[in-house]
């Protein structure tokens, strides 16, 4: 069973909680605080939650890269979908595919999947957690380079994930290059440009 964690290292649950409570009443006055803080410290005691471990490694650079891409990723497949909702033609072609993820952990599936999600025209229609598996319907599979394309985008979304958050263990058990000859490579190629 998972480590219990004690009252006094769950404070800043307290504090979102009693924020929370605070911003459903809609107004900040000393007993919607102190009534919010009680609430919380009481939801805390009576339904204590498993700490839950991270044991990943961030990597500066690769979240930048995750952040960046992702941003471009949405204006992208935005102006994509306006296009295709303004211009008349043939209806877009959606489809379900189905993605095998590299890595094994429950973390990186999930943060992939909402990735995945977040961009305007996919979403993960199902998630197989064991087998590591997403079912993602994309919009319009022609504008996303086929079956194949839109599989390596959610696969291409995964490797920043990986890059961005996980050990070098985990990114070589998903057999991934590793960060390092990452960084190499990028200088030797802007050496010899």
């Amino acid at each position: 069973m998972a480590e219990r964690v004690r009252f006094w290292n769950r404070w800043p649950m307290v504090l979102w909680l009693a924020g929370v409570w605070v911003l459903l009443w809609g107004d900040v006055t000393v007993a919607n605080v102190l009534a919010g803080l009680v609430l919380g410290c009481l939801l805390v005691m009576a339904m204590p939650m498993p700490k839950a471990g991270f044991e990943g490694r961030p990597w500066l650079p690769g979240i930048v890269n995750l952040v960046v891409r992702f941003l471009g990723d949405v204006v992208m497949a935005s102006v994509q979908i306006a296009k295709k909702a303004l211009s008349p033609g043939r209806p877009p072609r959606g489809a379900v595919i189905r993605v095998q993820l590299r890595s094994q952990s429950d973390l990186f599936l999930t943060v992939t999947a909402q990735l995945c999600s977040l961009v305007p025209g996919s979403i993960v229609v199902e998630a197989h957690r064991l087998a590591g598996l997403l079912y993602i319907h994309v919009f319009d599979v022609s504008d996303s380079g086929g079956i194949d394309g839109a599989r390596e985008h959610s696969l291409e979304i995964e490797k920043r994930v990986l890059y961005a958050f996980a050990t070098d263990a985990a990114i070589e058990a998903a057999g991934l290059p590793p960060r390092k000859r990452l960084l190499r490579r990028r200088r030797s190629t802007e050496v010899t440009s």
